[in-house]
């Protein structure tokens, strides 16, 4: 039996470009979870650390798909260069202003310049989508994408929060830093893969916003940002709450080992079913996996309950990601799928204000209701949105 894994390498260039991605997007689960463990231990407030962390979310996530719009007219190896560089500067002057003790005004003003970063996993699926748009291994190419996010989540936290606890607290968003220059360097040197540029007109000046099914998409994936960023900064409180904070690396990574078992499984079915109906169902299951976070009273139950929670991100994602390859133009698949990334980065930040501000009030506990009421969210916007997303798609929209 043929594996569909190998079959998508066969293309000169896609391990290079693949790796490379997957270095340059791991500041992604580092530089959240860095900055709470690193503002917990030096200003000891979950609050002011969950708030700086959503500054950082938020601001990458409304500049991510401008970034990505100059991408689609000019090029990737033309942008990404210069916008990486302020990303890491605007990072590494947050890091001074944590070290100096500077005034909390200027922790989120360095954050919201340090969201200046591309969004590297839609980088990486332009490339792919380049070499086998209309056909099935693009399926298997952004299931494997999807499966390298969760496994940044696996390995980035734990990065982060250790040399942040074992070293100085600003070791682990430091580390992302150099995760992030490396990784979009290695990313832009290989010319051969990069996807053509697509020049604004008349007919592609508008923004992708301006269809409905990309609107409901783009709320739907709100929600399940919301859930990760909840998650993130409760399961620090909890880990601290039971005496055990290098936990929270633990339990994070559980989160996301379940999505990425499931997603690596999703990325070799044939699926004979439409895209809107696949995503309706994965919206369903994410919704009821929370309800087990509810009863968790102990790392060992928290982590149990996190691995069940983690089964149906990836092919939710994976699935929301086929239906914009399928709804917009070529010209805008690159901010197509930023906004999906967009949509996560709000919800995290959401998700992490909201944590902080329930777990100061009511404790650790208390701070799982938000993720089951994201749950809910993030199904009311499938539901509502069904009969868009089916009459938006095409009939090739499925996974067979």
């Amino acid at each position: 039996m043929a594996n569909p894994y190998r079959e998508i390498f066969s293309a000169p260039g896609t391990k290079a470009f693949s790796g490379a991605g997957l270095l340059a997007r791991m500041p992604i689960s580092m530089v959240g979870i860095g900055i709470i463990t690193m503002l917990a231990q030096l200003r000891d407030s979950y609050w002011l650390a969950g708030a700086v962390a959503a500054t950082f979310a938020l601001s990458m996530a409304l500049l991510a798909p401008q970034i990505s719009r100059w991408v689609d007219q000019y090029g990737q190896g033309r942008v990404l260069p210069g916008i990486t560089a302020i990303g890491v500067c605007a990072l590494l002057g947050l890091l001074l202003c944590s070290h100096f003790a500077a005034p909390d005004w200027t922790l989120f003003v360095f954050a919201a310049l340090a969201g200046c970063i591309p969004s590297m996993s839609a980088m990486v699926r332009a490339r792919w989508t380049k070499l086998y748009r209309g056909s099935p291994k693009l399926h298997t190419a952004f299931s494997f994408e999807s499966v390298l996010d969760e496994v940044s989540f696996i390995i980035g936290p734990p990065i982060s929060v250790g040399l942040s606890v074992a070293l100085f607290p600003q070791a682990g968003p430091l580390a992302a830093a150099i995760f992030l220059a490396v990784g979009v360097t290695a990313f832009v040197l290989q010319r051969k893969t990069e996807p053509p540029v697509h020049p604004r007109n008349a007919d592609n000046s508008g923004t992708v916003l301006r269809q409905g099914a990309v609107v409901i998409l783009l709320l739907a994936l709100l929600g399940l940002g919301t859930i990760v960023g909840t998650v993130d900064v409760v399961s620090v409180a909890f880990a601290q709450q039971q005496g055990q904070p290098a936990a929270a690396s633990i339990v994070l990574s559980v989160y996301a080992l379940g999505s990425c078992i499931v997603g690596l499984v999703f990325g070799t079915l044939k699926l004979n079913m439409p895209l809107p109906k696949l995503f309706l169902l994965g919206a369903l299951a994410t919704a009821l996996t929370m309800v087990p976070l509810m009863w968790a009273n102990s790392i060992a139950t928290l982590a149990a309950a996190m691995f069940i929670a983690g089964l149906f991100f990836a092919p939710t994602l994976i699935t929301a990601m086929g239906l914009v390859e399928n709804i917009v133009p070529p010209a805008k698949l690159t901010e197509g799928l930023t906004w999906m990334i967009t949509g996560l980065g709000m919800g995290v930040a959401l998700g992490a204000v909201l944590g902080g501000w329930v777990i100061d009030a009511y404790g650790a506990q208390a701070g799982f209701g938000v993720s089951l009421a994201a749950g809910g969210v993030m199904l009311l916007f499938a539901v509502l949105g069904y009969r868009l997303l089916q009459s938006s798609t095409t009939p090739r929209a499925t996974y067979a």
